[in-house]
């Protein structure tokens, strides 16, 4: 495959156009591949999109706890869509090139989306917390100005952060190859086709993935540990199970999407395999988002209830 590249002032071969590889080493499983991550496109966009419209149309989800869990649908949907799209457009053409433009501004779609994730998972975590550990103050804190203040600094809270860190990757040049062995512009793969040493920048992602993940997942840890201790005081065995099958629920999502992410960002660069990777992002870019809408609503006797309000009305 033809090495698309530039000279620069000091006659270095700089790379301005990427090959992602995707699943290339399964040339036997193209078609396959490009079946099984179709089905689960829809059911991506299909469960969420359902999520978002009963927790809409039923008055009975018109709650704090619900309107986190419709814009947590939402940013799945937009997460799962700055990838998944662009790889089945690839397993159905194999045209694998993208632009550096292209990549570049994928790698920040995905980082400002992932970064609201994490704000948000924490922010969800918060509102358990009150409403469990403070219920006669949840009215209060949790207002309708509160929750859209929250949910609005969940969403761009990040974007200054990962901007600036995309644009710093980009900075660099890329001469070892234009090829990158996964199925989207990530920065293990891309630090790998780097020219120099990537030490600088390697440290730098593991400050943000401090800054962002870990502390947010200590957040959530702490109010989950609160949680646990209020719900085990309570007197009636009907409210314990049904604040711990809600919080359950979260707690599932919070560790699929933490546990494979960090594995992920806090491997040294030389320790990646492409295999790993992939596999692990499998995790937090498809699977999370595919088993949400179950995970909610299966474990979720209101939305379960609204579900079959919608059914019988149609």
């Amino acid at each position: 495959m033809k090495l698309e590249e530039i000279e620069t002032e000091d006659n270095v071969s700089t790379v301005v156009q990427f090959v992602l590889l995707i699943f290339s080493e399964l040339p036997n499983l193209q078609g396959f591949l490009s079946g099984l991550f179709s089905i689960i496109y829809m059911v991506v966009l299909i469960g969420n999109s359902l999520i978002v419209i009963i927790t809409r149309l039923d008055p009975a989800l018109h709650k704090p706890m619900y309107f986190f869990l419709a814009n947590f649908s939402i940013l799945e949907i937009c997460y799962v869509s700055v990838t998944l799209p662009r790889k089945l457009v690839s397993l159905w053409t194999q045209k694998r090139k993208i632009s550096l433009l292209s990549c570049a501004t994928q790698m920040c779609f995905f980082f400002v989306l992932g970064t609201a994730e994490c704000f948000l998972l924490a922010v969800m975590s918060y509102d358990r917390y009150v409403a469990i550990c403070k219920p006669l103050h949840y009215p209060l804190v949790m207002n309708p100005k509160k929750c859209h203040q929250l949910a609005a600094g969940a969403w761009l809270g990040g974007m200054s952060v990962q901007v600036g860190q995309t644009w710093q990757i980009f900075s660099l040049h890329f001469c070892h190859s234009n090829q990158i062995n996964h199925f989207f512009c990530d920065i293990p793969p891309l630090l790998k086709l780097a020219c120099g040493d990537t030490s600088v920048h390697e440290m730098s992602v593991y400050v943000v993935v401090i800054f962002i993940a870990v502390v947010h997942f200590m957040l959530i840890v702490v109010s989950y540990s609160k949680i646990m201790g209020t719900i085990l005081r309570l007197p009636t065995a009907q409210g314990c199970t049904k604040a711990f099958s809600t919080c359950s629920s979260h707690l599932l999502v919070v560790v699929l999407f933490f546990g494979s992410a960090s594995i992920t960002y806090f491997r040294p660069t030389s320790s990646h395999s492409a295999g790993t990777d992939k596999l692990l992002s499998l995790f937090y870019t498809i699977v999370t988002p595919m088993f949400n809408p179950v995970i909610y609503s299966l474990r979720n006797q209101d939305v379960l209830a609204a579900l079959r309000r919608l059914c019988l009305e149609t």
